[in-house]
């Protein structure tokens, strides 16, 4: 079965800057859509960014802060956020496919907090 296993989550200031990774196992990886996806406090959740191999898409929320990529040879998915705001405090998720739908990893904490 997929398996989705992240790391890189964390308490960092505004302003900072945090990378997360995502190893992904069971699934053919370099052929997936791979996104992130969050869920801040008493929120739902949501995409973030995804990347398809060929171009890379992000929410308008953290266009031009975050970075999607990926390493097809480690089969692990990257994002690195930057110039984090108190908003983008909530559970980060690898995730496969687009938008909302998909198979989501465990998650990991995300807190932006002077």
């Amino acid at each position: 079965q997929v398996q989705l296993v992240e790391s890189g989550g964390g308490l960092v200031q505004p302003g900072g800057s945090l990378r997360r990774s995502c190893v992904a196992s069971g699934l053919p990886f370099t052929t997936y859509y791979m996104s992130w996806g969050r869920q801040a406090p008493g929120g739902q959740r949501e995409w973030v960014a995804g990347d398809n191999n060929y171009r890379t898409d992000y929410a308008d929320s953290v266009k031009g802060r975050f970075t999607v990529s990926r390493d097809n040879a480690k089969n692990t998915l990257y994002l690195q956020m930057n110039r984090l705001k108190v908003e983008d405090t909530g559970v980060y998720y690898c995730k496969t496919g687009t938008g909302i739908s998909g198979n989501w990893g465990q998650g990991t904490q995300v807190t932006v907090s002077s």
